[in-house]
């Protein structure tokens, strides 16, 4: 555990991190440490795609229900939803990115910088068009996602971000998280280092400080694709309860179908909201690992063989951090 710490101290030390918190748990022993800016390990941060896996679990609530089922097309719940190849779309394919819809919508930047409210990127989904055949190919994509959170919120009659607190965290005690800012302060949460962000997220242009990581705008939008906050214990939480289901918040069987794989024959191996190791994850971490990644500079990832479970968060983007902190890190986790 000691080089893994080295690894984000050496980052924190020269001035190219400003706050990190890690939380790894080997079976029963559970080591955590808060670095630099980040006052201690319950440090609030934006947990980017992360949020990902959260919604698809919200998803998976109502099936448990019998409110829906993953084999269900899209266009049942969104009637609009219907045109050319759109109608075949199932609620699957939206969750393990084979919809054919893109990442994001060709007019995402003009979207966030007039301050677009969720409802006018879920026109634009609807309407966007596809760029392959459903169920073909592998394309990851945020706006899948979101109209997966749109039909949740269409069955349930209720926001995401409620619905969430009270299906999911709640019970899971992730007390230190929100879809969106939720009852958390800004100033109570961690900045991102915006001057490395993400191109779609203005890629540290001042020009794009109105709708940033760090606006007002992004973190309080509540996005499904990536608009969650949560400490790094809340995370670990979240991944146990699928290495353990303790069906607090689904049943085991629901559980487990997440974190198996679900495009078989593509490129890239997913779960139901989860990606799939060991790619991606560490070295040493097992083809049943799970978990994803977040481009404010986040990586999470539980393995079930060896009953680990590895939380990063970080302020400093994974365009910088991925290669220097995340999977170093995780390089280290998963080969002790």
């Amino acid at each position: 555990m000691q080089n893994a710490i080295q690894i984000i101290q050496k980052q924190i030390d020269n001035g190219t991190l400003h706050s990190a918190v890690m939380h790894v748990r080997y079976g029963k022993d559970t080591f955590q440490q808060a670095f630099g800016r980040a006052k201690d390990a319950d440090a609030i941060f934006l947990l980017a795609s992360i949020t990902k896996t959260m919604t698809a679990a919200g998803v998976m609530v109502l099936a448990d229900r019998g409110e829906l089922r993953l084999s269900d097309k899209a266009m049942k719940f969104i009637p609009e939803f219907s045109e050319g190849a759109r109608k075949d779309i199932t609620i699957e394919q939206l969750l393990t990115h084979t919809s054919g819809l893109p990442d994001q919508l060709e007019n995402n930047t003009e979207l966030r910088s007039q301050h677009a409210p969720l409802s006018e990127f879920v026109r634009g989904a609807i309407r966007t068009p596809l760029l392959f055949a459903p169920g073909t190919k592998y394309h990851y994509q945020s706006m899948g996602i979101l109209l997966a959170a749109e039909i949740v919120e269409r069955i349930a009659k209720t926001k995401l971000p409620d619905f969430l607190t009270k299906e999911v965290f709640a019970p899971l005690g992730m007390s230190r998280t929100a879809l969106g800012l939720g009852s958390f302060k800004f100033e109570d949460t961690i900045r991102c280092q915006t001057e490395h962000a993400a191109p779609e997220s203005g890629a540290g242009d001042s020009k794009a400080a109105s709708w940033d990581w760090n606006s007002a705008y992004w973190r309080n939008l509540a996005a499904p694709w990536g608009g969650a906050h949560g400490s790094a214990a809340d995370v670990a939480r979240f991944l146990d309860s699928f290495i353990h289901p303790t069906g607090k918040v689904l049943r085991e069987e629901t559980a487990r179908l997440m974190i198996q794989n679900h495009t078989s024959g593509l490129e890239s191996r997913r779960g139901v909201g989860f990606a799939l190791g060991p790619e991606g994850f560490g070295k040493g971490c097992s083809q049943k690992s799970f978990g994803h990644s977040g481009s404010t500079g986040t990586l999470a990832w539980a393995d079930p063989e060896t009953d680990t479970t590895c939380v990063i968060l970080t302020s400093l983007p994974s365009r910088v951090s991925g290669d220097t902190i995340l999977h170093p890190v995780a390089d280290v986790v998963s080969a002790s």
